[in-house]
């Protein structure tokens, strides 16, 4: 696991770069783990605590990207990962570009008829975030009917507003581009993953937008491994090693990370 998170200017400033840092040809898998028996992962660049590229390095790391390296040695194969946006991690996995993706994407019905998961390495819920002098109270996703709202295109958390009966709804590529309309007031208020919220928040100690701490979740949405459709050897030899570090290696990994 890599050294602790030092709260410095330096990892703010590769946390600011790694949300919205451009996403081509950083990365690039060697063309022979295939050969080699191994995998390519699919990863975002912008999903902060989860997965992002850390410019010091021009490498990716976050608590995903720790869990799929743990999972792949304990199951025995080589990973190599690829930058790839958010919004292409699925057709990337079906064109066969990569094999196998670790983010923050949570499990849904709607992706189940396209692609696998493997069992949970973790589970959360969506996060409200508006403007520090915005003090009124946020429960449920009901209050923020009549409000523009920011949220990742893509996400489960779109369809979750729409429910709700919210109907401005303006969607983005990366939840950092969210979060500068907010503070710039082109946003009322933004919904999306709580632990990346909550981890930005933190780490970049900005005073101009809070979280909405009595919001509550109509439900923990899970996040596993995603495969291609039928890859069932594949599937039970991700479980069986999930199964055997989840109490251990998995939970130091979520905690290393403050989720």
């Amino acid at each position: 696991m890599r050294g602790r998170l030092q709260q410095s200017a330096a990892s703010r400033r590769a946390v600011m770069a790694g949300l919205g840092a451009s996403l081509a040809g950083a990365c690039a898998a060697p063309p022979d783990v295939r050969a080699r028996g191994g995998l390519v992962v699919g990863s975002t660049a912008t999903g902060v605590p989860f997965s992002f590229l850390d410019v010091r390095t021009n490498s990716l790391t976050g608590a995903m990207v720790d869990i799929v390296e743990a999972v792949a040695a304990q199951a025995g194969f080589p990973v190599d990962l690829q930058v790839t946006a958010f919004s292409a991690l699925i057709p990337s996995l079906t064109a066969r570009k990569i094999d196998l993706i670790a983010a923050a994407m949570l499990r849904t019905p709607a992706r189940e008829a396209v692609v696998d998961f493997s069992d949970p390495v973790y589970a959360y819920g969506g996060g409200v975030v508006v403007r520090r002098e915005d003090r009124r109270a946020y429960p449920d996703l009901g209050r923020l009917a009549g409000l523009r709202v920011g949220a990742q295109v893509g996400s489960r958390f779109v369809e979750q507003l729409a429910t709700a009966g919210v109907r401005d709804v303006r969607t983005y590529d990366s939840l950092a581009d969210i979060l500068r309309d907010l503070r710039l007031g082109r946003l009322d208020a933004a919904y999306g993953d709580e632990p990346i919220i909550r981890y930005y928040l933190r780490v970049t100690r900005t005073e101009a937008l809070r979280l909405a701490t009595e919001f509550r979740p109509g439900e923990l949405e899970q996040v596993c491994l995603v495969m291609r459709k039928g890859e069932t050897a594949l599937a039970a030899r991700l479980n069986r090693a999930i199964a055997e570090i989840k109490a251990t290696r998995i939970a130091a990994i979520v905690q290393h990370w403050g989720l």
